[in-house]
């Protein structure tokens, strides 16, 4: 009787462990499914076509910092001031036709007698003189900007190179149409203009560009494929039908 009461026991037992493991492996499976779910929008996203190969948020494109926050109006007082001030400046430079070196020497003008007549004027109305604050350049921000600047600079003047080298045609005609409406945009205006209307552009087409990406980035890809289609034409019809002849090789003397 009692090894038939352990027998019974025993097979409740195995009963109940298959019961748990076929609960294990539906639970093993059903998380697995989960995950594959939660993976695919993100593989789908990165199947997107991002405009010049762009992986990472705009934000994190211009730096992150706060020239980014000015750029794509998170602080829209900040970015408001700084686009007022440079229209400002155009205005006094390009329109009421201001010289740089007069407007320094009033404004110095006027910040000096300010400033002397408030220190002398204290006396006579009970009040401190006001202090002046020591004003100097960090070396590290001069170090920094100038190590910036020539590594900038090396970067392009090696591009340069490769570009008049001729290893890469479509690069070079690129660049000789880019340098070409150049050109014409500046015998249009003058060198503060262009800086303000690219200032402007900074300030307005990153974050249009950041609301409507989705949409530009699509047209952008079909405009990038029917530019290949017609560079495959033009290769075809015009560049592959350029004479090349080999290099001769020089003889021994």
């Amino acid at each position: 009787m009692a090894e038939h009461t352990d027998d019974s026991v025993s097979t409740v037992d195995s009963i109940m462990d298959k019961i748990s493991d076929k609960i294990h492996h539906h639970d093993s499976s059903s998380s697995s499914d989960s995950d594959n779910e939660k993976s695919s929008p993100s593989t789908v996203k990165s199947a997107i076509y991002r405009l010049f190969g762009r992986q990472k948020p705009v934000h994190k494109v211009f730096g992150g910092g706060k020239p980014a926050d000015i750029f794509l109006w998170r602080n829209k007082k900040l970015s408001a001031g700084v686009l007022g001030g440079a229209t400002a400046v155009w205005v006094l430079f390009e329109l009421l036709e201001y010289h740089l070196l007069t407007l320094v020497c009033h404004c110095l003008v006027l910040s000096l007698g300010i400033l002397f007549v408030w220190s002398n004027a204290s006396v006579f109305i009970n009040k401190s003189p006001p202090r002046i604050p020591k004003v100097a350049i960090p070396q590290d921000l001069v170090v920094n900007i100038a190590l910036s600047l020539h590594f900038e600079i090396n970067r392009a003047l090696s591009v340069l190179r490769d570009i008049a080298l001729g290893r890469d045609l479509r690069m070079f005609l690129a660049v000789i149409a880019g340098l070409w409406v150049l050109s014409i945009v500046g015998s249009c205006c003058n060198s503060l203009t262009l800086f303000y209307i690219a200032f402007v552009l900074l300030h307005t087409v990153p974050v249009l560009y950041e609301k409507y990406e989705d949409q530009v980035d699509s047209f952008a890809e079909k405009a990038i494929a029917e530019f290949k289609k017609q560079w495959a034409v033009f290769d075809a019809r015009v560049l592959s039908k350029i004479p090349r002849g080999p290099l001769k090789a020089k003889k021994k003397v």
